[in-house]
């Protein structure tokens, strides 16, 4: 296996991290700021109100998003594998 193939590799699978990990952390994160500008102009500074709302959409998203994340790590992972003998000689 050549450099190239090894950071080739490393590249495809810190992508498909990073867009598992964005697909579920970006809406949270946006239902964040709406809780918390909320919070700001209604002056409830209570810090479980912001929990639940991010919770139920990490779920949302789970379920809605689920299956194609699921789909997008087993072609990657299937790809990776089907190319093992091509890989190592």
């Amino acid at each position: 296996m050549t450099p190239e193939v090894a950071v080739d590799l490393f590249r495809e699978a810190l992508w498909l991290t990073s867009m598992i990990v964005a697909t579920i952390v970006v809406p949270s994160l946006l239902v964040g700021l709406l809780v918390a500008m909320f919070q700001a102009a209604t002056q409830i500074n209570e810090q479980t109100l912001s929990f639940l709302p991010r919770l139920m959409v990490i779920f949302l998203t789970l379920i809605i998003t689920g299956p194609w994340l699921v789909r997008e790590l087993m072609d990657y992972t299937r790809t990776l594998i089907m190319n093992i003998p091509s890989l190592i000689g």
